[in-house]
């Protein structure tokens, strides 16, 4: 392992760290990387892969950034696209850029697939399946797809990890969170979010699409929130197939969403579709608290009997039950026009500064809120009030949990869909029903029967184990083994500075005494001479004037004179 920076990194992250320096120099980030102070050790060498032309000085910086995220690949690409949900914390000129962010590939050829079935399921592909097709339906940059038939009969489809995938992954990972970890030490002050809370976040969401098992362990999960219901359908998940690696699933034959033609061809209810497929979502978000994060309509197919078919639940979002409260009480304070009820929760949440202005906030709520009533039916739009709502709010530091900004941009895209479909939808009144319910039974004695419970629960582990607890303290007192951790936030700056300064002063000091002493030889003559001047004298001028020239250029680099 070398030390970058205080960034622990093995050779192949400091190639990976190399590469990631290049591409965001080759496309204008030079700034970036110089306030990072990875200049001196790598951004020289990276200059090479700079971008020319007319037509990058032309692009925006978000426009730039983005280029530069789908060059980097899979894990950047990903990034990019989890950053997509963050209005409280990236501004909207990235936000509508990295919205943009496509993870179609080129598939990987079959011989890989060949050996990664071998691998994951332990056979050779015909004797396991009756038929597979060679040429996949669909490629991205976790997995792809293949159309196949089992010895059953059974249509499915067979979605495969991309070879090599897990290591090119985790290498970013470790990448991004030296990264992250720099940022922090470099910008603790400046800072409006915590960067390593954000790539563990990033961390944990990649590494669950990753793990194909894991979706169809989510599948059947949703599909038994639903086992009643009708009007949604869940392929089924062939578990004798499936692995870590290999996740095989029902063919399910539909139409898509967005094919609006083949609706009404098919005869099918374009209006109640949409009612429908909000239902779906809504009742995943309040009732299970565990909802699909990617419901765009290329993972809705709609099939015979205007029945809703999800698909693709690589990304999902999780609401507990506290946070799931939190959201039904914030939509009917927006509603029932109640900004005082609003920062109350807001407070509650604890995802607020110290500094906030109650007031002023107070006052731009209600103006929020005001403005909302008066918007036409074609312009009210869910999605879009929660994320303007959000935007508004974090101008005061204020942050969302990121389940929470997955849960607008679903939203967003769920009401988009069902205007799509039927364009009087209203989301608004749509959701109406569920939120009141939601509240109601919150009041419910059953429900108040189970929070008293578990108060009372609390209560008595905390008492049955706080003698212990006392007893521990005072013993650990007695043996003097009790310590208490005082972390110093925001020195290390005034650190480093004093450290620069430190070495300022005492190369000067060093020129000085070269200077004082060289005069001094010169006053003595004495010794071998070269053009008439003492040779140690000549020495002493030299190297005192090589350290002034240098100590200068690092002062004028430093932009502090």
């Amino acid at each position: 392992m070398m030390n970058i920076l205080g960034i622990n990194v093995n050779a192949r992250s400091l190639r990976r760290v190399r590469q990631v320096i290049g591409v965001l120099i080759g496309y204008g980030f030079e700034s970036l990387i110089e306030h990072l102070h990875f200049t001196q050790f790598m951004a020289r060498g990276a200059r090479l892969f700079r971008r020319g032309g007319k037509e990058l000085a032309q692009l925006s910086p978000a426009e730039r950034m983005r280029l530069a995220l789908e060059e980097l690949g899979p894990s950047f690409i990903k990034l990019g696209q989890l950053l997509s949900t963050r209005s409280d914390i990236i501004p909207r000129s990235y936000l509508e850029e990295f919205s943009k962010l496509q993870d179609q590939v080129p598939g990987f050829a079959f011989s890989h697939v060949r050996t990664l079935i071998r691998e994951e399921l332990g056979g050779e592909i015909e004797d396991i399946y009756a038929s597979f097709s060679e040429e996949p339906l669909a490629a991205a940059s976790i997995a792809q797809v293949h159309a196949a038939t089992l010895k059953s009969g059974d249509e499915v489809v067979v979605k495969i990890r991309r070879p090599g995938i897990v290591e090119e992954v985790e290498t970013d990972i470790e990448v991004l969170l030296g990264l992250a970890f720099l940022a922090k030490r470099r910008f603790p002050d400046n800072c409006s979010f915590d960067p390593v809370e954000l790539v563990k976040e990033f961390a944990r969401s990649i590494r669950c699409e990753l793990e194909l098992s894991r979706e169809g362990r989510t599948i059947e999960r949703i599909s038994g929130y639903f086992a009643d219901e009708p009007t949604v359908r869940f392929p089924r998940v062939y578990w004798e197939v499936t692995s870590p690696g290999v996740l095989t699933l029902e063919c399910m034959r539909g139409i898509k969403v967005s094919d609006l033609a083949a609706l009404e061809r098919a005869g099918l209810d374009r209006k109640l579709i949409a009612r429908r497929g909000a239902d779906v979502f809504i009742r995943q978000v309040l009732e299970h608290g565990y909802f699909h994060g990617d419901p765009h309509p290329g993972n809705v197919f709609i099939l015979p009997g205007n029945v809703i078919c999800l698909l693709d639940f690589g990304m999902m979002g999780r609401l507990d039950s506290s946070s799931r409260e939190f959201f039904v009480d914030f939509l009917r304070s927006l509603v029932n026009k109640d900004p005082d009820r609003i920062i109350s929760l807001l407070l509650y949440s604890g995802d607020i500064s110290d500094t906030l202005d109650s007031r002023a906030l107070r006052r731009d709520l209600s103006d929020f809120i005001d403005d909302f009533y008066e918007l036409p039916f074609a312009e009210m739009s869910v999605g879009k009030i929660l994320g303007d709502l959000i935007t508004l709010i974090a101008a005061y530091r204020i942050y969302f949990r990121p389940d929470f900004m997955m849960l607008a941009k679903a939203l967003v895209t769920v009401e988009g869909m069902g205007r799509m479909l039927d364009p009087e939808f209203d989301m608004v009144e749509r959701m109406r029903p569920f939120v009141e319910k939601a509240a109601t039974d919150r009041l419910s004695m059953g429900h108040i029967a189970q929070e008293v419970g578990g108060s009372l629960q609390s209560y008595y582990n905390l008492a049955r184990t706080f003698p212990d607890d006392i007893k521990e303290i005072l013993n650990r007192l007695n043996r003097n083994k009790f310590k208490i951790d005082l972390e110093h936030r925001g020195l290390e700056h005034f650190i480093r500075e004093l450290d620069k300064s430190g070495n300022r002063l005492s190369s000067s000091l060093i020129i000085a005494a070269l200077l004082i002493g060289s005069s001094l030889i010169m006053q003595t003559d004495k010794g071998p001479h070269l053009l008439g001047v003492p040779i140690l004298a000549f020495l002493g001028y030299t190297v005192a004037g090589l350290m002034g020239v240098w100590l200068l250029v690092g002062i004028f680099r430093s932009g502090r004179l």
